[in-house]
């Protein structure tokens, strides 16, 4: 069964822009596909790797502004409204939260 009709993911999908999507790929394989890099991510802790995956991947692959700059619709270590936890980041529009980044380290294969 899948999550989504297929006539609803066919027009929301003709409604994406094909060069941004091919651009935002390339620069994505050129990070995250880099085997140096993913052994480096692979032997970082989740703290330290949590700020440059966010300006990697949200910033310079996927062109969201994260505050301070003006304008910001990404944040860093964003609290959570009901209780005192704190999400790694979170995806802003109109000062809404729209999406909650998490990261979770990854489990080594021995």
């Amino acid at each position: 069964m899948s999550l989504f009709q297929t006539s609803v993911l066919k027009q929301h999908l003709s409604l994406q822009d094909n060069d941004v999507i091919t651009k935002a790929y390339k620069k994505y394989t050129k990070y995250f596909l880099n085997p140096t890099i993913q052994d480096n991510i692979r032997s970082s802790k989740e703290e330290e790797y949590q700020g440059i995956f966010l300006t990697e991947l949200f910033v310079n692959i996927l062109d969201y502004t994260l505050k301070p700059k003006a304008d910001f619709n990404l944040v860093a270590e964003y609290k959570n409204q009901n209780n005192a936890r704190k999400a790694d980041g979170a995806i802003l529009k109109n000062d809404i939260v729209i999406g909650v980044i998490e990261l979770k380290a990854q489990i080594q294969k021995t």
